[in-house]
C-alpha cells in the first residue's frame, strides 16, 4: 500500500476520522437530535478520494480499515448500528449487521462486495462486522450520516435532514459533509414545539 500521498498517513486519517465522529456526537446529543441506542447511522466512503484520486480509482483497503478501526469502536460505544453503503455498482446497496437487518425489517440481497464492485470500506464492513448481510436499502431511516468523499448518503436518511456545518470537513483529500435528522414538525400557527 502507498501510506502516504503528501504529508498523509494512516495515523493521520484516524486522527481526522476521530475528530469527524466526536464532532457529529457532539451534535447528535440533544433534543430532536439526539441519537439513541439501536439508531443506525449510515457512512458512505471513498478511499480514492481519501488518498487524493479520482472516485474509483484508487479503491484502497489499507485506508478502508484504518477508517473502520476508528469508526466501528465508537459506534459500538454508543449502542449504534452501522451501515455502509456500497457503491454505484452495487446499486449503493448497505452492509449491516444480521441484528440491524431484522430489527429494521430489511430485504437482504445476494452479494459479495469487493473492492472494485462495493468498494474497500463495504468490505472492511463484511470483515469487521459480527454478522454482515448486504441490504438492499435501509428505507430511509438512517438518524445521522456522514459522507466522505461526495458519495451521497441522503437517500438513506430519514426526514427531516438537516446538514451539520462541520468545523472538520476533510478525511484525508476527501470532503466531508454530515447531516443529522429531526422529526417533521406539524400543526399551523398555534402548533408549540
Amino acid at each position: 500500500m502507498e501510506e502516504t500521498r503528501g504529508a498523509m498517513t494512516l495515523e493521520s486519517i484516524k486522527t481526522e476520522v476521530r475528530a469527524v465522529m466526536n464532532e457529529l456526537f457532539e451534535n447528535c446529543s440533544e433534543g430532536h437530535y439526539a441519537l439513541h441506542a439501536g439508531d443506525m447511522l449510515v457512512i458512505g466512503c471513498s478511499t480514492s478520494r481519501v488518498m487524493g484520486y479520482h472516485m474509483g480509482q484508487h479503491s484502497t483497503e489499507e485506508v478502508a480499515a484504518a477508517i473502520m478501526d476508528t469508526v466501528l469502536p465508537l459506534v459500538r460505544e454508543k449502542g449504534l448500528f452501522l451501515a455502509c453503503q456500497c457503491c454505484e455498482h452495487l446499486n449503493r446497496a448497505l452492509v449491516v449487521e444480521r441484528e440491524c437487518m431484522q430489527k429494521y425489517d430489511l430485504t437482504e440481497v445476494s452479494v459479495k462486495p469487493a473492492l472494485h464492485a462495493g468498494g474497500a470500506w463495504s468490505v472492511q464492513a463484511m470483515k469487521n462486522f459480527a454478522e454482515p448481510v448486504v441490504v438492499e436499502d435501509i428505507r430511509a431511516r438512517a438518524r445521522a450520516g456522514i459522507d466522505i468523499g461526495g458519495v451521497f448518503i441522503g437517500m438513506h436518511m430519514r426526514a427531516v435532514v438537516v446538514p451539520i456545518h462541520n468545523e472538520n470537513t476533510k478525511i484525508g483529500c476527501a470532503n466531508v459533509t454530515m447531516a443529522r435528522t429531526r422529526p417533521k414538525l406539524i400543526g399551523g400557527e398555534r402548533a408549540q414545539y
